[in-house]
């Protein structure tokens, strides 16, 4: 039976753009997918307005007062085999804080047993936290990770799930022990995951993807095969790390005797469209270019960026280059496995580089205004040069946030044409939210309280409110393909 419902949406349009619709109906066939949205009917006859369309047989979702639906947010990074670990190790930077406190906590995954009860613990988090997609890393356990997708099926999430390749620059007690026994487990998994059923709208909701942790964990040898088999299997997406760290980008490039941390997996024809590259904190405007031509997508993980004491990667010049970008919460480097967390954290990364960038040309200028060189000097001409672009050096607004967690993510994943937006055709994945008092969130100002001048302008506070004071208890439900699988009014 179709499923109507109606009352305030928000709709991401672009990078710079959504469209915040007070009185908006969407409806969703049984399969889950969008058939028809009507932006904007009389409220006072919603069922004149449903005739309008042709439906007679249906169920109505009427949001109350303090509610709105968006789509679902999009994890484009995160460890499954981590959480263990949140919160812990922030004192350490990346390569130390692996040593020390990670690769210990993903080798216990090897225990079945411990891994159902992890990984159940963890899907229900990620899901209650309003991911509707996700891109899931496991251990390098072959089993541990076909039961991380078992319940991820079973949970009813969207994901892409992969066994970490890594037998390089490993401790002894956690490293895959040759390159066949890496590859053998990760096609098993492939064929595993694509065995399981489709979804009613005849299209898996669970994907494998080839994972090489990132590339000073993978020999040449390992990486060429893996290259190979990406070849042969050319829709199978791929998800790897790239310059997270100033040591590790060093490390790489010498251990590859290469200049270019992109060039080596576009050596190894692991960069294309369905590659997915996380952080990117350290990578040069020529790999930015690389990556672009390529179509492959970037995860910004800011939090885990902060955290490990990484840097700040530059999301508005990737989107300049033409980089597809969306959000990862890196858990465990990322200490909150929501993606609202991941919002914040990028709009304070964001704000910090525009700073830092108006910093700089301040006191260029005011160098130059107290230097004795020419002002025809070409030294001064250079001193002086300031790159403007549409995003690079400035703050990423609410629209641009928005888009990265929804539409931005979906794009990095090769699946715009199915979710991230509203549209007819496109799988209904989406959270109703509440900025209700009753939500019992102290951050959240009740929507009650104030007054705004149009339903649009309320919408759009309400918003900015739930991205920035938002956290679970906000979520009423979370959609996936039509069916609800979480949220607080969720009873499984």
């Amino acid at each position: 039976m179709t499923t109507i419902y109606a009352g305030p949406v928000i709709n991401p349009q672009s990078l710079t753009s959504y469209l915040a619709l007070p009185r908006c109906l969407i409806a969703v066939d049984s399969n889950g997918n969008i058939l028809w949205i009507d932006p904007d009917v009389d409220n006072t006859n919603l069922p004149l307005a449903i005739a309008h369309h042709g439906v007679q047989a249906y169920t109505l979702v009427q949001l109350k007062p303090g509610e709105f639906i968006m789509p679902g947010l999009v994890d484009t990074h995160i460890h499954a085999c981590q959480f263990p670990n949140l919160g812990v190790g922030g004192d350490l930077q990346l390569l130390d804080w692996l040593t020390t406190y990670t690769f210990p906590a993903e080798s216990k995954f090897k225990d079945l047993d411990y891994a159902e009860r992890v990984y159940t613990d963890v899907v229900e988090r990620v899901i209650a936290s309003g991911t509707t997609t996700c891109c899931y890393y496991g251990s390098i356990h072959r089993d541990a990770t076909m039961r991380l997708a078992d319940i991820v099926r079973k949970k009813g999430q969207r994901a892409f799930v992969g066994k970490c390749n890594m037998n390089w620059h490993c401790p002894d007690y956690y490293v895959e022990k040759s390159v066949e026994e890496s590859i053998s487990a990760t096609v098993d998994l492939i064929r595993y995951v694509q065995s399981f059923p489709l979804s009613p709208a005849q299209e898996p909701l669970v994907h494998p993807v080839i994972t090489p942790r990132f590339a000073i964990s993978c020999t040449p040898d390992l990486l060429a095969e893996l290259g190979d088999l990406a070849e042969s299997m050319p829709q199978i997406a791929i998800q790897t790390h790239i310059s997270e760290n100033q040591k590790e980008v060093d490390d790489t490039l010498r251990f590859f005797n290469a200049d270019s941390y992109a060039g080596i997996y576009d050596k190894f024809k692991l960069l294309r469209h369905n590659t997915i590259l996380a952080h990117g904190v350290w990578l040069t405007e020529k790999e930015m270019d690389l990556i672009a031509e390529r179509g492959a997508g970037l995860s910004h993980c800011p939090t885990s960026n902060f955290y490990l004491n990484s840097g700040m990667a530059r999301v508005g010049l990737l989107l300049d280059h033409g980089v597809k970008v969306g959000l990862g919460s890196d858990v465990s480097g990322g200490y909150n496995p929501s993606i609202l967390h991941a919002i914040q954290m990028a709009s304070v990364a964001s704000k910090m580089l525009a700073i830092q960038s108006e910093s700089k040309k301040c006191n260029c200028e005011r160098e130059h205004e107290h230097s004795d060189i020419s002002s025809d000097s070409a030294e001064v001409e250079q001193h002086l040069k300031h790159k403007e672009g549409r995003f690079a050096n400035k703050r990423l607004g609410v629209a641009t946030l928005l888009y990265l967690a929804t539409k931005g993510g979906a794009e990095v994943c090769c699946l715009q044409d199915r979710i991230g937006s509203f549209e007819p055709g496109k799988a209904f994945d989406a959270l109703l939210v509440s900025v209700r008092s009753e939500s019992g969130n102290p951050a959240m100002w009740s929507f009650d309280l104030e007054r705004e001048p149009s339903p649009e302008s309320k919408l759009q506070q309400w918003l900015e409110r739930f991205l920035f004071c938002g956290d679970n208890r906000n979520i009423n439900k979370v959609i996936v393909q039509g069916t609800v699988i979480g949220g607080q009014e969720y009873q499984a």
